[in-house]
């Protein structure tokens, strides 16, 4: 960015920066933070919404060596204060807009320093400290020299969160994890990212990835999807990546067929499973941009799906997550260990040197975790003769009916494929007697009203009994986790509630 001091890079509602002005940004944070004691080894929390100053605190805290958390917005004040408190946060820093929700916060876990994108009652400005701070200088802050040494760790992201202890997943500066494939490296086409979603998940990682390649990026406070078709036609948006829930309601949205989405060059998609009829309707309707990325925080990207691979003649291809990207090995292994052949159905099992450190302060389950150099996904899938990995379940997920293993992915693509249906949810719930039973609970096209009956039908005339619904309900949306995928958690909880309700004889 030193070299192009005059072009945007990024652009919010409020505010546009050049790249010159985000170094410079950058770096009067980084000398700010540091005259605050803050240094290298220490952890930085972030909580905060899609700000530039965000991301300029995000570098400077890595130009200073820090461990940097960032939590999604969204979560309870409780399950936050919990993360602040397991990685051993030195300094919190917030936007303006999360001042209540960080005092919250730091009742529940005080740390030592509270800084502050802005004024507020609570903590200190950080953006006037670092104005104060570089007036001494000139014009320009001097470059604050990078403190961080390869072995250090460089982000903590917590995976989980919503109930019990999660898990902090810890990677190196030395760690380089591309986020995808590389971007073409053409100067008179530059990428335009849009980024719609919080920053503290994937959309961050897609922000350094178009900036080091040399583009600009749109930040939109959250995902509304007509929002996003304006922003893509206005800002001739070239890359944007959603969740699958979201990119069905991206391409469902009345206003779809009207806007101009002839910029866009790479729709990325992941995060959870995609169903192949939804990813049918969205090459209809955006063309043939869509690339499916699937990955972990445990190991980066680990399989692409790319844009020539997005073939409706070929739907089996459009059930994968696609090739093993470079880097890495996948093999498919049984309970035992035991390495299975192409086509079985076990566990995704991932080696490469961008694996994680481990996870923070649990030993335990790091070694529970990589064993042999091997991460243990929790995924459930198999390879193909052309290496194509298809992702079926979460070992979790898997539902244990008695009578045989449900995959929740079949179910949902079979309910999927039914025209009356937009996006389905599967899980298992235990009964009265402790015995897993399917539930469904499915939002229908709008206008539309599929019954019970008909879409269990087909599920079990396509699968079999084992695989029917024992409960199959409706609902407008789909409640979401912070990040966008279906949250099956709340799905789960909801139909036991009404499990209990009902056997109170309340319902």
């Amino acid at each position: 960015m030193a070299a192009e001091r005059e072009r945007e890079v990024l652009r919010s509602a409020e505010q546009c920066f050049s790249a010159g002005e985000l170094l410079d940004l950058t770096y009067r944070l980084a000398w700010a933070m540091h005259a605050r004691g803050i240094e290298r080894g220490q952890t930085v929390t972030l909580l905060s919404g899609n700000l530039p100053a965000a991301i300029a605190a995000r570098y400077a805290a890595n130009l200073l060596g820090c461990r940097v958390n960032q939590l999604y917005t969204k979560l309870p004040a409780e399950t936050q204060a919990i993360m602040v408190r397991d990685v051993e946060t030195h300094a919190l820093i917030i936007d303006p807009g999360h001042a209540e929700r960080a005092a919250q916060i730091t009742e529940l876990a005080p740390v030592d320093t509270v800084l502050v994108l802005g004024p507020t009652a609570l903590g200190s400005d950080l953006l006037a400290l670092a104005a104060v701070y570089s007036a001494g200088r000139g014009d320009l802050a001097d470059p604050f020299p990078s403190q961080a040494r390869p072995e250090d760790v460089r982000t903590i992201r917590h995976s989980g969160g919503t109930t019990g202890h999660s898990k902090g997943i810890c990677v190196s500066y030395g760690q380089v994890r591309p986020f995808g494939p590389e971007l073409p490296d053409d100067p008179n086409q530059p990428p335009r990212l849009l980024v719609c979603t919080t920053i503290a998940h994937a959309a961050g990682q897609m922000t350094d990835k178009v900036l080091r390649a040399g583009g600009s990026v749109v930040l939109l406070p959250e995902f509304e999807a007509a929002a996003v078709l304006a922003a893509i036609e206005a800002e001739r948006i070239t890359d944007l990546f959603l969740m699958p829930p979201l990119l069905y309601q991206l391409i469902d949205h009345p206003r779809a067929e009207l806007t101009d989405t002839s910029s866009l060059r790479r729709l990325s998609y992941g995060g959870c499973q995609a169903s192949p009829a939804r990813i049918t309707d969205a090459l209809r309707r955006l063309g043939p941009v869509l690339v499916q990325l699937y990955g972990q925080h445990e190991a980066g990207i680990i399989s692409v799906l790319a844009a020539e691979d997005h073939d409706p003649l070929h739907p089996e291809r459009l059930r994968s997550v696609g090739r093993i990207a470079p880097g890495y090995q996948v093999v498919i292994r049984d309970e035992s260990g035991r390495e299975l052949p192409a086509g079985a159905h076990g566990e995704v099992c991932v080696r490469s040197d961008t694996l994680m450190l481990g996870y923070w302060k649990q030993p335990e389950l790091t070694a529970a975790t990589v064993k042999d150099g091997w991460l243990h996904t929790g995924d459930v899938g198999h390879l193909d003769e052309d290496g194509f990995l298809t992702i079926v379940d979460r070992l979790k997920d898997l539902i244990n009916t008695g009578g045989g293993h449900v995959y929740t992915s079949e179910v949902e693509n079979l309910l999927n494929s039914h025209p009356q249906v937009r996006q389905s949810a599967v899980f298992g719930v235990l009964d009265a007697d402790r015995v897993e039973r399917v539930h469904a609970v499915v939002v229908p096209v709008a206008g539309s009203r599929p019954t019970a009956q008909e879409l269990c039908a087909l599920v079990r005339e396509r699968r079999g009994t084992t695989h029917e619904p024992a409960h199959l309900g409706f609902a407008e949306t789909l409640p979401l986790t912070d990040a966008g995928k279906p949250d099956k958690k709340v799905l789960r909880r909801w139909a036991e509630e009404a499990r209990e309700a009902a056997g109170s004889g309340r319902a």
